[in-house]
């Protein structure tokens, strides 16, 4: 069984990257376990918190979350054409103390997917987490990123993915993945 973790980097309630993630959730091909994360209760970093009270438990539950999967798909909103802050924020936590990049991060594959209103996906979400992926030592899988654009007409009111070639483009790269981690987490 391959373990895959979506973190959604919106906090909107009705986030169309929530909603991605969880309809990666619910179509998970066999044998992949795919679990769901949000961001909520993760505070604004400050250094000054972290020396006086140490990690956030919000904090710690994601690195746990993380240390257990196999591979980790960030489901990217794009903001003013960059990462949003608040998922740049969780993972400058989850970087802390620099003693922990190696057991969070380094060596463990991520992939990035996103939905936006624009016209382009989210090329330059995407496109800003490569840096800082690489500086923590993240295995960034090359094989695909998502990116669906018009993220408006691909979600029904309740906010359930319902567009069917968005869909299946979903779940080929969920699979393509999941078969990519679970190889490289066999060696």
């Amino acid at each position: 069984m391959v373990k895959i973790l979506g973190i959604s980097g919106s906090l909107r309630r009705a986030s169309f990257n929530t909603g991605l993630m969880q309809a990666a959730a619910v179509d998970a091909p066999d044998g992949v376990e795919f679990e769901t994360a949000t961001l909520h209760g993760i505070p604004l970093y400050d250094g000054d918190v972290e020396a006086k009270d140490g990690i956030p438990e919000a904090v710690t539950g994601l690195k746990q979350k993380i240390m257990a999967a196999d591979g980790v798909i960030l489901f990217t909103p794009e903001y003013n054409n960059s990462i949003p802050g608040v998922f740049k924020n969780a993972i400058d936590w989850l970087s802390r103390p620099s003693a922990d990049i190696a057991k969070v991060f380094r060596g463990r594959h991520f992939a990035l997917a996103g939905t936006s209103p624009g016209n382009f996906g989210t090329i330059l979400s995407q496109n800003a987490w490569l840096p800082v992926m690489r500086t923590l030592g993240a295995e960034l899988w090359s094989g695909k990123r998502l990116m669906l654009p018009r993220a408006e007409t691909l979600f029904d009111e309740n906010g359930t993915l319902s567009d069917a070639e968005a869909g299946a483009r979903l779940s080929a790269f969920v699979k393509a993945f999941a078969d990519f981690a679970g190889a490289e987490s066999s060696r």
